[in-house]
């Protein structure tokens, strides 16, 4: 350092009582320079300052040993900055004086510097930095007020009522600082004790310093102190409405919320490890953009309650229910046809229909890579796989299974889901099922669709299914819960019904209707011996070698006839569990099974009694009783019509045998189409008169139905009213108009199948019903022949033989009774 240096700071000490003179100081050239974070130091205003950085304290060192050193602080304009030149400080700052060192207690050379701050200065260059900083400065030389200035006068005073009124407002503030303000008779003091000690930020400190007019430094205070005070008034009015409403939890929240947010301006705040979590799951979302603009500011939402409240647990599940969700998560189909077709097979026996719809979506979607699904719809009686076949299509197709069961769902939000502003909401089951499959494509079972609640006070859950089922709409289904869309269309979606009858026609359209039929004997047959038998042996323990028994051909088929109604196998299952469970305990208490081979004998020691036996054909010895074939939920029947004839004026029709609306109208019809071709039967018309007609359907306690056994009652009252035979081992079924034309029928299948049970040869049909004939495998139709018909003279032409029977009734008319 220069001697002119040191003689000026001897100067500088000579004028201190002159506040002039203090604050013009004249050092020109250069002098070392300490560089202050976030410090602002005004003329004539002592400040500590915490020295730290390496530079800093080797000029603390120098100072020490020549007390007259002069040096300049000026303040950085980035405190992160370490080693700071000449563009990291601020151009304005003061020459000052060391006045004492203090020596800090703890860890590490923590050293206090006490500086009076003196007249201003200018930064012209850094010169050097090590060992601590030099640098060219000047002198700012400072713009005293005139003595008499009255603005002058009155801008200070202002400035000091409002300071003291800034001090009583901020918390932060000690009470002191008014105290010191008070005490500080000097105004050119007091506005730079104000700009030094007030908590402006750092750059209006220096624009305050960079003013060389005190006049002009006071009006620029004013001007800061306003705007502070202002912020601060908007922050106490804030603070006083938000401490209306809070309760102590909220209140304990609020706080907290400081404390993060004052970690997170210190750099170290996180979010809740439940808020980490989310955010980490949303990453792998693919969920569309509109999605993702509600998942963050329902996230956002997250942050603003206590976690201790219900509403973070809502919100968190919500949010939860959001991410779970597969949003474009797709499993890869396999679309191997032979291997579906295969595993389809080995599944289920039959269900061809059914099997070729799904092999059909498969090819398309395997040469156009992208389809929606399909929706379809199984209908049949129960028991004959229809839930059980959409296991197999997933594990064909190698896709998510699951089953939703829609029987007695009586709430539409089981559908939809439940709105959030209620208690205990959640999603309706759909979004539930999709959440648990974890794909976007599963086969999804709609099971017992027919058995839907509809119209309750909750609301039309079947309605609610509208959107679900529709091709068309459930690109973009609507949960009340999720309150976004989420795409259904890529779901295969498989419902189930018995009835059609009840489920609503707006619905029944958007689906696709495949039937699948009862299974006749010989597919039951198969069914068991190829799947439950060895399920239930397996059950019932008996799998070792020595010990597992077989069953015949005939024993399966007297389980099916004698022990059995169905359509399906659930029955027959039972019996054959309850067979074998006969076994496994003669096997446990005697060590030894009873027979190995189960025969038609052995059912009867293992299942009792049957108490159900098979219609057989029983002749055509008797005039007006013709066979007729009927379909039920539990297969093709054969049954019997009969036709007598009792003395009477009144020759009145009585029908007896638990019949039907619809059955009786047949019956209606047929006499009236006999009675009106009467003479091609070679009757006199006048027997009508005098002979009463009963018609009867045997067991009387089941109920009978349908229009099929028109042509089949038409010939049993042909028959009674000729007494001739009908042909032998004859059986026939459709329906008939009042003209005689006879209609189609359905079931055609099971009725074959009936008829070649009873021992039926030659059945009658309408001739349209050829083509159902045709389609049905030749194993079935061996040892049947089949006659197609047009009309009711057709049929009497096949089935009316010209052969009386046994002791006929004498239907001759008297003289007294022409009369």
């Amino acid at each position: 350092m220069n001697k002119r240096s040191s003689t000026s700071i001897q100067m500088i000490a000579d004028y201190e009582g002159d506040v002039t003179n203090l604050f013009n100081v004249n050092i020109d050239g250069e002098l070392p320079i300490l560089a202050t974070r976030n410090i602002a130091i005004f003329p004539g205003v002592i400040s500590p300052v915490i020295i730290g950085r390496k530079q800093s304290l080797n000029l603390l060192d120098k100072l020490r040993k020549h007390n007259d050193a002069a040096f300049a602080v000026f303040c950085q304009k980035d405190q992160e900055v370490e080693n700071p030149e000449g563009k990291d400080l601020f151009e304005y700052g003061v020459y000052a004086k060391l006045v004492k060192v203090l020596e800090m207690p703890g860890p590490g050379n923590n050293l206090t510097a006490i500086i009076q701050g003196l007249g201003r200065c200018r930064l012209k260059s850094i010169t050097r930095t090590m060992p601590f900083m030099l640098g060219e400065v000047c002198p700012a030389m400072e713009d005293m007020p005139k003595e008499n200035d009255k603005e002058f006068a009155t801008a200070m005073e202002d400035m000091r009522s409002t300071t003291l009124n800034y001090i009583r407002m901020n918390e932060d503030l000690p009470d002191e600082s008014q105290f010191a303000l008070n005490n500080i008779s000097n105004n050119v003091i007091a506005v730079d004790f104000v700009c030094t000690n007030l908590p402006f930020s750092i750059d209006d400190k220096e624009l305050l310093i960079s003013t060389g007019s005190i006049k002009e430094r006071v009006i620029q205070t004013l001007r800061v102190l306003h705007k502070e005070m202002q912020l601060l008034e908007l922050k106490q009015n804030i603070r006083s409405k938000t401490r209306e409403d809070l309760d102590e939890q909220q209140r304990e929240y609020f706080l907290q919320q400081q404390i993060k947010n004052i970690k997170e301006e210190l750099g170290g705040g996180e979010g809740s490890p439940e808020r980490k979590d989310l955010e980490e799951k949303a990453k792998s979302k693919a969920w569309p953009e509109e999605v993702d603009k509600i998942f963050r500011k329902e996230l956002d939402k997250l942050d603003m309650f206590n976690p201790q409240s219900p509403e973070y647990s809502i919100q968190y599940n919500y949010l939860q229910t959001m991410t779970n969700l597969p949003w474009g998560e797709y499993t890869k189909d396999n679309l191997d046809l032979k291997r579906a077709q295969r595993i389809l097979n080995h599944d289920h026996y039959g269900m061809e229909k059914v099997k070729e719809r799904i092999l059909e979506y498969m090819a398309v979607l395997k040469l156009r890579g992208d389809l929606k699904s399909p929706i379809i719809c199984l209908y049949g009686p129960p028991g004959v796989g229809k839930t059980s076949l959409g296991k197999s299509i997933a594990a064909a197709m190698k896709r998510k299974y699951v089953r939703m069961s829609l029987g007695g769902l009586h709430d539409e939000s089981e559908i939809r889901g439940h709105r959030r502003t209620y208690v205990g909401a959640m999603p309706g089951r759909i979004i539930k099922n999709i959440q648990k499959a974890g794909s976007a494509n599963p086969v999804f079972i709609l099971d017992e669709i027919d058995k839907v609640t509809q119209n309750t006070i909750n609301g039309d859950p079947s309605s609610a299914l509208l959107e679900v089922l529709d091709p068309e709409q459930n690109n973009a289904f609507h949960d009340n819960y999720l309150d976004v869309d989420f795409d259904l269309s890529k779901v295969l979606f498989i419902a189930t019904a018995n009835d059609l009858s009840s489920i609503p026609r707006p619905l029944l359209d958007r689906m696709e209707l495949i039937e699948v039929s009862g299974y006749i004997t010989e597919e039951k047959i198969e069914i068991a011996k190829r799947h439950l038998i060895p399920r239930e042996i397996d059950n019932c323990g008996l799998t070792a070698k020595e010990d597992k028994p077989t069953f015949t051909k005939a024993a399966i088929e007297k389980i099916i006839e004698q022990y059995t109604r169905e359509s399906g196998v659930r029955q027959l299952e039972k019996q054959v569990n309850k067979a074998l469970r006969k076994l496994a305990y003669k096997k446990a208490l005697d060590d030894v099974l009873p027979y190995e081979k189960i025969t038609p004998n052995e059912i009867e020691d293992l299942l009792g009694k049957p108490p159900f036996y098979r219609d057989i054909y029983q002749g055509n010895d008797y005039a007006g009783v013709v066979t007729g074939l009927a379909w039920t939920s539990v297969g093709g029947e054969i049954l019997f019509i009969e036709t007598s004839l009792s003395k009477g004026k009144a020759g009145k029709l009585t029908l007896t045998g638990n019949l039907g609306d619809v059955m009786k109208e047949s019956a209606v019809i047929a006499l009236e189409y006999v009675k009106a071709h009467i003479d091609s039967l070679g009757v006199d018309y006048r027997i009508f008169n005098n002979w009463n007609i009963h018609i009867h359907v045997p067991e009387g306690a089941t109920p009978k139905d349908g229009p099929s056994a028109g042509i089949t009652i038409a010939t049993s009252i042909a028959s009674a009213l000729t007494q001739r035979k009908v042909r032998k081992n004859t059986a026939m079924t459709g329906e008939i108009t009042l003209r005689g034309k006879v209609l189609p029928v359905g079931g055609i299948k099971e009725k074959i199948l009936a008829a070649k049970r009873a021992g039926i040869t030659d059945i009658v049909m309408c001739q349209d019903n050829r083509k159902d004939i045709e389609e049905i495998p030749e194993i079935y139709r061996k040892g049947v022949e089949f006659h197609y018909v047009e009309n009711v003279q057709d049929v009497w032409k096949f089935a009316l033989t010209d052969e009386k029977v046994d002791n006929p009734i004498d239907l001759s008319i008297k003289e007294e009774e022409k009369n």
